[in-house]
């Protein structure tokens, strides 16, 4: 079999795999870009794609690439504990390390030294995942409003209010705001963790932020910029 080929990268948000977004589309404000491979830079291969609202990404789980796969699982969102088959998880410990997103394209941008660049919405990849292939996203056969989702559909929308006070928000570039917002109000918290005395820290962008939730308020008590240190506390 032949091996797959990586196309492209993506520029995210997320240096680290804590704070990604559970599942593409969660976070509609958050914008990443893919940058291809020198290769694929060829303009004639995009001809058309700007007719799309969303695209398919399928990338590749480039964290657990040299680990072994195992036929069960144990999702977060149950706890921790209850065991589920790896094919009815999108774990990243499968026999082929590849993820499949959704999401919305929001412009192509023609640049000398990339070519053509994508910058899109809703993507739940951490920085520098590799691309392996995109597709036109269909809706009168990708989507299905008929569907079950089994365990995955437990509290699959934003159930945290977030408080962070206008001196912290404000260190946050403007039009990134939105998308901490949703991030944090989507509980980035592994599901089996419930401590309200625990400070959390997630990377976003060039920020570390600390957060803490009490009951269902989760409080940004720090922002620490990864290039000019410590920068306000609550």
């Amino acid at each position: 079999m032949n091996e797959y080929k990586i196309i492209a990268h993506i520029e995210s948000d997320f240096k680290t795999k804590f704070g990604v977004p559970r599942q593409s589309g969660l976070c509609s404000h958050l914008t990443s870009k893919i940058i291809f491979e020198p290769e694929y830079r060829v303009k004639e291969a995009f001809r058309g794609l700007e007719q799309y609202s969303h695209i398919w990404l399928i990338w590749q789980f480039s964290e657990t690439i040299n680990k072994n796969w195992t036929p069960t699982v144990r999702p977060p969102k149950l706890g921790g504990n209850k065991r589920i088959g790896v094919f009815a998880t999108r774990s990243p410990f499968r026999p082929n390390n590849i993820g499949i997103s959704s999401v919305k394209l929001s412009k192509i941008e023609y640049r000398s030294e990339y070519g053509p660049v994508l910058y899109v919405k809703g993507a739940d990849l951490m920085d520098k995942t590799p691309i392996i292939d995109i597709k036109p996203y269909l809706s009168y056969t990708d989507c299905h409003p008929d569907a079950t989702g089994g365990f995955a559909l437990q509290n699959i929308h934003g159930c945290l209010n977030v408080k962070i006070n206008k001196e912290l928000l404000d260190i946050i570039p403007k039009e990134k705001q939105k998308g901490l917002t949703e991030i944090l109000s989507n509980d980035p918290r592994p599901g089996y963790q419930n401590d309200e005395n625990r400070i959390y820290k997630m990377k976003f962008d060039n920020f570390e932020i600390e957060f803490f939730v009490n009951m269902n308020t989760l409080t940004v008590s720090n922002i620490i910029s990864t290039n000019l240190g410590k920068i306000q506390r609550n």
